[in-house]
């Protein structure tokens, strides 16, 4: 990024945007390089001024959510990561109607409705995103996803500077995919959901998180690497390839679950996306099956993207997905 673009950003938002930060630390994987900007915006304002600032000056720009399916390159990322700060992250509900901001924990809107005697989000408790990521994903599991609940969303597109309110059917929810362009920035989401027990729902929300202890590792991971190619399951895939026991440097297929990589304390993100490219290819070998990642790249090359069946958000053209 070159100096003009940090001076406007310095200017605009003065001590809220930070230089050099190491933005591995902010994901799961607790592993990668810093960017070149960091930046927690409150308001609809702080996105449109955001926008004017890297469509002047060319900045890429991507949203981080939790930094749960993000892995970022050792050398970093030389442009702008936002995320929202708290302004942006409530949750208020309304009979059976939640608007919840787009930095929302996807785990704190779970237990908030359970609580307020709504069921339909319990399954969103396993899963360490906010509202946005999980929009831009259409993230679920347990039998049931953001489009089950999902009404609208308001969004801002920081390519043009404009806010929205987009339905349902105009976000093209498919099976964790969406039409979002990587400038589009979730504001909050609206949820309809059920009128409940909250004994029941929060009984269910136990039941979740026991389950995903006793199957899923712990640890410096980022959840299933790649989705399951219905009606097949990744982990059965590559657990049939041979590579459930594979280890490239400091990251490791988890020995718990085949479709989790595990990374050393003091790891390295490039051993992760070496081990992914290598488990693509055995798949893709001995069972004939393309996985795709769910893990979203930053800061790598488009050859390490192909090779590791994964989105590189920083790519030259505005590819669809995000983070959460």
């Amino acid at each position: 990024m070159d100096a003009l673009a940090l001076d406007a950003l310095r200017a605009e938002f003065g001590d809220r945007v930070q230089f050099g930060v190491p933005l591995g630390a902010s994901t799961t994987y607790r592993v990668g390089g810093h960017c070149a900007a960091r930046l927690f915006v409150g308001s609809v304002d702080d996105l449109i001024a955001l926008g004017q600032i890297i469509g002047r000056h060319n900045v890429s720009v991507v949203t981080l959510g939790k930094g749960s399916n993000l892995l970022v390159a050792e050398s970093g990322f030389d442009g702008v990561v936002i995320s929202l700060d708290d302004t942006l992250s409530g949750v208020s509900i309304d009979g059976v109607t939640v608007q919840a901001g787009g930095g929302a924990p996807l785990p704190v809107v779970a237990r908030r409705t359970a609580a307020g005697g709504l069921t339909g989000f319990e399954w969103a408790v396993g899963v360490p995103g906010s509202i946005g990521g999980g929009v831009r994903m259409n993230a679920g599991g347990h039998g049931s996803d953001m489009a089950a609940s999902l009404v609208s969303v308001h969004l801002v597109d920081l390519l043009t500077g404009t806010e929205s309110h987009r339905s349902l059917e105009e976000l093209g929810l498919g099976f964790r995919t969406s039409s979002l362009k990587r400038t589009d920035v979730v504001v909050s989401a609206e949820l309809k959901l059920i009128v409940g027990d909250r004994a029941i729902a929060e009984a269910e929300i136990a039941e979740i998180v026991k389950w995903r202890r006793e199957n899923q590792p712990g640890g410096a991971n980022a959840g299933s690497v790649f989705t399951n190619p219905r009606p097949e399951s990744a982990g059965r895939l590559i657990d049939e390839a041979g590579a459930k026991s594979l280890r490239e440097g400091s990251a490791y297929v988890s020995s718990k679950h085949a479709n989790f990589i595990q990374v050393d304390d003091g790891g390295s993100a490039d051993d992760v996306v070496k081990l992914m490219a290598t488990i693509h290819a055995l798949v893709v070998e001995r069972c004939g099956v393309d996985l795709r990642a769910e893990t979203h790249l930053l800061g790598f090359t488009s050859q390490q993207a192909i090779a590791a069946g994964a989105l590189l958000l920083d790519a030259e053209h505005d590819a669809n997905g995000g983070v959460a």
